[in-house]
């Protein structure tokens, strides 16, 4: 599931199956981004081809794109862990954040179309759904989605393919927050942004996501002060 189109990982556009290397990569890049692998958890190589039922092989390929891509370190000893974020890290992060995905919300808002804003809408109330019975699966995919659906309006490749990036950054957070605080805290401003989509405001979409990139990475930086303290009383 990436924020931008990926026609190699979509078997309809070419009439063939992608190479097993770019399959094994689309599914662990899922996993890390849901945080199915936990900040700090070492897997093994063996242990994710056995896991994927594949061989050692294409899951190798697939870790040196993640490693590339910032969302897997090695670990030594064939192993490979998710990295913890640091204060330093989420400050960069919501920097990051903050400035691309305003601008794709910005450029979004300028060229969307009414379908599409539906489509935004639709998924909004599945995250509202999501968080109402404590789905977290169904928050961190919708919220996802959202995000996703949102950015491919821009038009923005270049720009969108470095989100892509980022959200592997802090996507396994994500699970962690939703762990500490629960669903129905996790409070977003996507009901601002719409409106600013259906009032074909550019400026004020950009300025809801800004707070919403606020909002949430807020909470993932809570959540690491809280750890560090708890391991500094122990």
């Amino acid at each position: 599931m990436n924020l931008t189109p990926n026609p190699a990982a979509s078997p309809a556009v070419t009439g063939t199956r992608p190479p097993a290397h770019a399959q094994v990569y689309q599914q662990l890049r899922e996993q890390i981004l849901f945080g199915e692998m936990a900040p700090g958890q070492a897997v093994t190589i063996q242990g994710l081809a056995k896991a994927l039922g594949v061989g050692m092989t294409p899951v190798r390929e697939a870790i040196r794109r993640l490693i590339s891509d910032g969302a897997l370190m090695f670990q030594g000893n064939r192993r490979v862990s998710v990295p913890q974020l640091s204060a330093s890290d989420v400050e960069q992060l919501v920097y990051l954040r903050k400035t691309m995905e305003s601008e794709l919300t910005r450029r979004a808002a300028k060229r969307i179309s009414d379908a599409a804003i539906g489509e935004l809408d639709h998924l909004d109330r599945l995250l509202d759904q999501a968080i109402s019975v404590g789905n977290v699966v169904g928050y961190l995919a919708n919220n996802y989605q959202f995000h996703a659906r949102l950015y491919e309006q821009a038009n923005a490749p270049v720009i969108a393919d470095l989100v892509n990036r980022v959200w592997l950054r802090f996507g396994p957070s994500l699970r962690v927050v939703c762990g500490r605080y629960g669903t129905q805290n996790l409070r977003d401003h996507h009901k601002e942004l719409l409106e600013a989509l259906h009032r074909r405001d550019p400026d004020g979409a950009a300025r809801a996501m800004v707070r919403d990139v606020e909002q949430g990475m807020q909470q993932v930086a809570d959540v690491l002060t809280s750890q560090t303290d708890s391991i500094d009383t122990q």
